[in-house]
Order: C-alpha cells, then sequence, then structure tokens
C-alpha cells in the first residue's frame, strides 16, 4: 500500500514538473463577408503572436511609433517619433542600429515615416523639421531636403513631409500634410516634379443646386471644397504605387499606374467604385463613421492588406479585390489595437502592426487555414484555375462557409466545358452572373447534343399542327354546309 501512495507522489511531481502549452484563443471572431454582403463565421487567416515594445531591449520603450518599414532582408525600421528616431531591428528582436539621435544636420525631429531603397539608403519623413532626410547605410546623415522653391507651387505651400516612397529612378513620392493636390513628386536633386495622382471630389447633387442659389460668399465657400488628402502609400516591386484616404466612402485604397492612374478600381458596373472596408460601420453620436485607412501593404503575390483606424482591422484582398480574411479590432487585449498606424509584413507573411497608443509594434503569423487561400489565390490570380482547384478543395473542407473557393473552383469547371458543375458551385457561392454565364453555356450544349431530338420533334410538332390546322378547317366547313331539311323548309 505505501508502495502504491509512493508511485502515485512521484506521477504527480513529475506531471507539477511537466510544462503545459496554453493555447490562447484569438480575441476576436473570425469572419467574412459572402457575396450578399452577410456575415458567416471564417477561420481566423491571422492569430496574435508577440509584440515589440523597446521596454525589454536596451533602447528602451518606444514612444508614439508611427510608421514602420520591413527591407528585403527582413529587418525593419520603425520611426519611433515621440523619440525623435529611427530604430532598426531584425525578427530576431535584435537592435541593429538607431539613427537620427546625434546632434548635428541629421539629428530628426518627429519623423513619421520612411523609405529604404535596395542599396540600403533611408531616406526619411522628418516632419518636425519639415524636410525629407537622406542617411547612408549605416546611418551617417548625407543631405537633406527642404521645400521645394518652384513657380508651380502656391506661395501658401507648407512642405510637412510624413510618408515618403522612392522609385527606381530616385524620384520621391511625398505624402505632405496639407497637400490636397496629390503626392509630392520630387527629382532626385530635390527639385519639384509636379503633382501625382491626386484624389477628386465626389459629386454631390445638393452642391449644385445650392451652388445656383446661394450668395457669392456661399459660392466662394463651396469653391473651397478640396479633394481628401493621401494619408499613406506604399509601391511594390513592379512599380505601382499605392495609396490609402481617410474618410471617404469608396476607393480608399488606389493603385496608381507611372502616370497617376487608378488601375485597381475598375468596375464599370459600379461606375469604377469599389467598397473596402467593413460594409456596416458603427455609429457614433448619431453619425454614420467612415473607414480611416492608414496604411497599405503589398506581398509578393500582389495581396492587398490595408489598416483601418477607424476599426482597427486589417482587410485583406487578392490582386483582383476579392475579399480574403479580416483579423484585429479595437481594445486592450494582445491581437486588438488602440491606435493603429502602419503595417508591413516580412517575406514569411508575418503581419506588423505598429500600435502608436500602445508605443508598441504587435505581430501575426498566418494560420494553414490562410496558408491554404494564399496558395489557392496566387494560382487564381494567374488564371491558374485548374491548377488552383485542389487548393480551393481543400479550403473548402477546412471552412465550408467560404465562398470565394466555391466561385473560383466554378470557374475552373467553366473553363473546363463543365457547365453543369460549374452552376453547382456559382450557386453555391452566390455568384448570380457566374450561375447565369454557366447556365447559357449549358444550355447550348444541351441543344446542341439532343439536336435530333429536337429537330425530330419540332418536324412532329409541325406535321400535328398542320393535321390539327386541316381537321379544324374540315369541320368549320362541314359545319357551314346547310342541310337538305333546311334548303327544302321540311322539318326534320
Amino acid at each position: 500500500m505505501n508502495k502504491k501512495v509512493y508511485m502515485i507522489a512521484i506521477l504527480c511531481l513529475a506531471l507539477s514538473l511537466t510544462p503545459i502549452t496554453v493555447l490562447s484563443e484569438s480575441p476576436y471572431e473570425g469572419y467574412i463577408y459572402d457575396s450578399l454582403k452577410n456575415t458567416p463565421e471564417s477561420i481566423n487567416g491571422y492569430l496574435y503572436k508577440d509584440s515589440i515594445n523597446g521596454i525589454e531591449l536596451e533602447i528602451g520603450a518606444f514612444k508614439d511609433p508611427q510608421d514602420i518599414y520591413v527591407a528585403k532582408d527582413d529587418t525593419f525600421y520603425i520611426a519611433d517619433s515621440g523619440n525623435d528616431r529611427i530604430v532598426h531591428m531584425n525578427k530576431d528582436k535584435i537592435v541593429l542600429k538607431i539613427i537620427g539621435t546625434e546632434e548635428g544636420e541629421g539629428k530628426l525631429s518627429s519623423p513619421k515615416g520612411l523609405n529604404v531603397t535596395e542599396a540600403g539608403d533611408i531616406f526619411v519623413a522628418d516632419t518636425g523639421n519639415q524636410r525629407i532626410v537622406h542617411f547612408d547605410p549605416d546611418g551617417a546623415f548625407v543631405r537633406d531636403f527642404q521645400k521645394p522653391d518652384s513657380p508651380l507651387l502656391d506661395s501658401g505651400f507648407t512642405f510637412t513631409p510624413a510618408k515618403i516612397i522612392l522609385d527606381k529612378r530616385g524620384y520621391m513620392f511625398v505624402v505632405s500634410e496639407g497637400a490636397h493636390q496629390g503626392l509630392v513628386q520630387l527629382r532626385p536633386d530635390g527639385s519639384f516634379a509636379g503633382f501625382f495622382g491626386a484624389n477628386h471630389v465626389d459629386f454631390s447633387l445638393t452642391r449644385l443646386v445650392v451652388k445656383y442659389i446661394a450668395t457669392r460668399e456661399q459660392r466662394e465657400q463651396l469653391a473651397s471644397v478640396r479633394p481628401p488628402e493621401f494619408s499613406n502609400l506604399y509601391q511594390d516591386d513592379e512599380g505601382f504605387i499605392y495609396t490609402t484616404t481617410l474618410g471617404i466612402k469608396t476607393n480608399q485604397i488606389k493603385r496608381l499606374s507611372a502616370v497617376g492612374v487608378d488601375v485597381l478600381n475598375i468596375d464599370e458596373a459600379n461606375d469604377n467604385q469599389r467598397r473596402y472596408g467593413d460594409y456596416y460601420m458603427p455609429i457614433e453620436n448619431w453619425r454614420a463613421l467612415y473607414e480611416a485607412f492608414v496604411d497599405v501593404t503589398i506581398d509578393q503575390s500582389g495581396v492587398i492588406t490595408a489598416l483601418d483606424q477607424t476599426t482597427g482591422k486589417a482587410f485583406q484582398y487578392d490582386q483582383l479585390g476579392n475579399l480574403l480574411f479580416i483579423f484585429g479590432g479595437l481594445g486592450d487585449q494582445n491581437g486588438l489595437f488602440m491606435t493603429p498606424a502602419s503595417i508591413g509584413q516580412t517575406s514569411d507573411g508575418t503581419m506588423y502592426i505598429v500600435d502608436k497608443t500602445r508605443n508598441r509594434i504587435d505581430r501575426f503569423h498566418t494560420t494553414p487555414f490562410s496558408n491554404k487561400v494564399h496558395e489557392a489565390t496566387k494560382l487564381y490570380v494567374e488564371g491558374k484555375y485548374g491548377e488552383a482547384s485542389k487548393p480551393w478543395q481543400e479550403v473548402i473542407r477546412m471552412n465550408s462557409n467560404y465562398d470565394l473557393a466555391y466561385k473560383a473552383i466554378g470557374k475552373s469547371m467553366h473553363k473546363d466545358e463543365r457547365y453543369k458543375e460549374a452552376m453547382t458551385y456559382f450557386k453555391a457561392a452566390k455568384d448570380r452572373p457566374g450561375y447565369s454565364d454557366a447556365f447559357l453555356e449549358y444550355r447550348k450544349v444541351f441543344l446542341r447534343e439532343h439536336f435530333e431530338l429536337f429537330f425530330g420533334a419540332i418536324i412532329l410538332l409541325y406535321v400535328l399542327y398542320l393535321v390539327m390546322k386541316f381537321w379544324i378547317k374540315r369541320r368549320r366547313r362541314k359545319a357551314a354546309i346547310p342541310s337538305y331539311g333546311a334548303l327544302t323548309g321540311e322539318e326534320s
């Protein structure tokens, strides 16, 4: 008996010393919008991994961080605005260098944005000093760019750079606070090259009517309505510039070509208007809120992930604008944000999101479900519908509420001329245009395969029609001939 008690005690001690891994649940429920704008439950594509706040590092805590830039080698730079510095780190949380803190020409003041070239040169939007600063790869000051001198700029124009990118020519594209004319484009020498890709003022029937009945002072006030400003920008590997805009209902994300034309929101059926973010926005003080997209990042496959400050959520889309995932939200739990300000990602898909109120950078890792969706999406966008069909089938097995998978498989079936099966998948995806197209093709095939039967049936019906017509005509003629009694007046 004592031996049994002794063994139980040893077992309990061993269990108490064994490390137990506790899986934390996500603070938000996964959901997706279907074709009818309903929100069925969905598996989360991204889950909280950890945070970087600087407290555990030798550099001290971050203060009001505003931007993050992830370089090609997966190291990242943080615009630590409240500490007037740029922090360069790797994914193992090792600080590589600190830039802009030394006294002299390179000392920064409230930097809000930065960009790093392939050669490693660092360009910082030094917002507090109203300039752009160029540092070499070692963090040494090279030169700065002040407000450009150009007759094309109004006398009241202020140069307050907040975000910046450089193209392969060395041209700088700058989000300058208060510049409603578009992105400020500077040549490599800092001279003004023009404004690029301005937003437009939406049409307003009220403004049009008031214009004709208003006084001169009121008309002058109406004339001062300006296009919304860009909030951030990102350049992909192909040279397209993506922008985000605050406080507008549609086209909050744009992809600008080399001539400044939006080539992302091309949808003639909806007048080239596309809605990003949540379809049903919260109401505050009896006023409907709009999305406030503050940053966007693009992966190597062209997948777009945009950060909305109003809801605290990140929305991910493929190159065609199909919604893939939604994650994040507002709150003080891990995985939620207080004031999200910037987003970036490393080559393995890990998302880095800057929360400027909580003074930290949160990292999110992909889930097996999102990895499978990304695999299928890449093939689907490239037009390889047949190859994409297998991973899409696996996506459905993992999540039967994922409409995009049904739609993609339907397109694969349609391309393979398996129209009846395509109709089944389009119906499951609630894709009415796809179902209609597949039905039209299926009807053509059905008629072609059963042509002899249909042709024979038509001939038979035509013969029956002639026989009936002849029979009816004969009956009418017979009824029209008077009887012998009617002719002689005799009763029958």
